[in-house]
């Protein structure tokens, strides 16, 4: 069961996004940004209270994806990134992308904090960026 409303177009960009923001950190790298996409939509808190819909969140201007923003979201997607954004928008989280509503890949380190969020951890070149429960429990399930 879908934890976000979707269709199949959307399924499709999802999937784009992944691939376009972390195809080289393969699987687990793109279902982790699969995460922080689904999380977005389901937050309705902080720069995403009006995100409804996975397309409305792929598309966000600004704070956004870069992916998005830059042009490098152009590639189709396969059909093993379909098979991950599926696996992401019926609920299944990675860690540490699980309640995550930011990623960025810096130069060096990772931050303790980064737009005010505490970083959950860093997987290959990505670091990840949560919330806090009572800010935003809805991307907590409640």
């Amino acid at each position: 069961m879908a934890v976000v409303p979707y269709n199949e177009k959307e399924v499709e960009l999802l999937a784009r996004l992944m691939r376009a923001e972390a195809e080289g950190d393969g699987d687990l790298g793109m279902l982790l940004v699969g995460n922080v996409g689904v999380n977005r939509v389901r937050a309705r808190c902080l720069d995403f209270s009006d995100i409804n819909s996975l397309e409305r969140m792929i598309f966000q201007s600004p704070g956004g994806f870069e992916a998005t923003q830059k042009g490098y979201f152009y590639q189709r997607a396969r059909e093993n990134e379909k098979r991950l954004a599926r696996q992401v928008i019926k609920g299944i989280r990675y860690d540490p992308g699980s309640y995550a509503l930011y990623f960025f890949r810096p130069p060096g380190g990772c931050p303790t904090q980064w737009f005010g969020q505490y970083n959950s951890g860093r997987y290959k070149s990505h670091c990840f960026f949560i919330p806090t429960q009572s800010e935003c429990p809805a991307v907590y399930g409640g």
